[in-house]
C-alpha cells in the first residue's frame, strides 16, 4: 500500500449505497493514516459531500465528462483511468455490480493491471499486498487471492464488513479531472434511462441485508413471502425456475446466471437448493430453509432446516414477528 484506497461510489438519488459505506470503512482499513479518496461519476451534490466527509474521505475526484455519458462502460472505464493516473492509489475498490464489473474489465485492460470480483472479505499481508476472500467453483471452494502488480481493481460483494463513519467528519476536496475520451468510448449516445428500484418500498437485493426467497414450492404465489419480507424489511428473490415461469421478474433471480449475495440472512421458501441457485446465496451468514423433501439439498447448507409446507410455516413467522413487536 503504496498510495492511497480509492472508491468508486455508487449512489442512489445522490445518497451513498450501502456498499459503497462498507467500502470507504475497507478503504481506511487497508491503508491506515492515509484518508481514502473516491470517483463520482456525475455530479456530486452537498449531500453526498456530508456523507463522504463521514467516512473520512479527503479527496473527490470528478471526472469531466461533457457530452461523453458516465453510463457507458467504456467511457465509464477511461474516466477512472485518468483519476488513477492522477491519485495514484494502490487499490481501487468498488462494488461488485453487473455494471461496474464490466467497467473494471475494461479499465483492467487499459491499466494493464489484474482485476479481482465478488470478494466477501479483505485482509493485508505483512507485506502490504490487499488480499480477498472469495468463493469459486459454484461456491464449493473458498479461496484468497492477490492482484500482484499495478493498481488492484477489487470489487467486494454487499456486507462485505460493517460500515463505520469516523470520529470527527472531514470535508472533501472536490477535484475535477479532465479526460480525453476515445473516439470508441464517445461512440454510443444513451438516450434515454430508467432506473429499476425494488418494489414495495424493499431494499434493493444485492445490498439487502435479510432475503427471504421463493422457489418451485410457491407454485407462482410469492404473496406469503413477500408478506415475510415486508415484515423482516428484507429484499424478495426467486430460484431460475420461478423467473422462467413468469411468476416474478428476472431481476430477482439469485445464482449463478442471476444476482449473487451475501445477505445476514437468508430465508429459502420451496427452494430445493440447486447447485446453480447455491452458487448465488452460499455467502450468506445465515441459512434457513423450508422445504417439504427433507432430502433437499439446501438443507446441506442451512443452519436452521424446516421441514414444512411453506403455506404453514411462512404465515406462522409473520404472525409471530408481529406478535413480538406488538402489532
Amino acid at each position: 500500500m503504496n498510495g492511497p484506497a480509492l472508491v468508486l461510489v455508487d449512489q442512489h438519488d445522490g445518497a451513498l449505497s450501502s456498499p459503497t459505506r462498507e467500502l470507504l470503512t475497507i478503504a481506511r482499513e487497508v491503508a491506515p493514516g492515509q484518508a481514502p479518496a473516491a470517483v463520482w461519476l456525475g455530479d456530486a451534490g452537498e449531500l453526498a459531500m456530508s456523507e463522504l466527509g463521514a467516512f473520512g474521505v479527503g479527496t473527490v475526484y470528478v471526472p469531466e465528462f461533457g457530452g461523453t455519458s458516465p453510463f457507458v462502460a467504456a467511457a465509464a472505464a477511461e474516466a477512472l483511468a485518468a483519476v488513477v493516473e492522477v491519485a495514484a492509489p494502490s487499490v481501487l475498490f468498488f462494488s461488485s455490480t453487473f455494471e461496474n464489473k464490466e467497467i473494471a474489465a475494461v479499465l483492467a485492460v487499459r491499466l494493464g493491471t489484474g482485476v479481482l470480483a465478488d470478494g466477501t472479505g479483505v485482509r493485508v499481508d505483512a507485506a502490504g499486498t490487499v488480499i480477498i476472500e472469495k468463493t469459486v467453483f459454484a461456491g464449493t471452494w473458498t479461496s484468497w487471492c492477490a492482484v500482484t502488480g499495478g493498481t488492484a481493481l477489487i470489487g467486494l460483494k454487499a456486507h462485505a464488513t460493517e460500515p463505520q463513519e469516523v470520529a470527527a467528519a472531514t470535508r472533501p476536496v472536490v477535484e475535477t479531472v479532465a479526460v480525453s475520451f476515445t473516439p470508441s468510448a464517445s461512440a454510443v449516445r444513451v438516450v434515454e434511462r430508467t432506473e429499476r428500484h425494488a418494489g414495495g418500498g424493499r431494499p434493493e437485493l444485492p445490498e439487502a441485508r435479510i432475503v427471504v426467497v421463493g422457489g418451485r414450492g410457491t407454485e407462482g404465489d410469492f404473496s406469503l413471502v413477500e408478506e415475510l419480507a415486508d415484515v423482516l424489511g428484507a429484499a424478495v428473490g426467486a430460484t431460475r425456475v420461478a423467473t422462467d415461469e413468469g411468476w416474478i421478474d428476472h431481476s430477482a433471480q439469485i445464482g449463478q446466471t442471476g444476482v449473487t449475495i451475501a445477505p445476514k440472512l437468508y430465508i429459502g421458501a420451496g427452494v430445493s437448493g440447486a447447485i446453480h441457485h447455491r452458487s448465488g446465496m452460499q455467502a450468506a451468514e445465515t441459512i434457513v430453509a423450508v422445504n417439504t423433501d427433507s432430502d433437499a439439498p439446501i438443507f446441506e447448507l442451512a443452519d436452521l432446516g424446516i421441514v414444512g409446507d411453506l403455506n404453514d410455516v411462512l404465515p406462522q413467522a409473520s404472525a409471530e414477528l408481529r406478535r413480538l413487536r406488538g402489532e
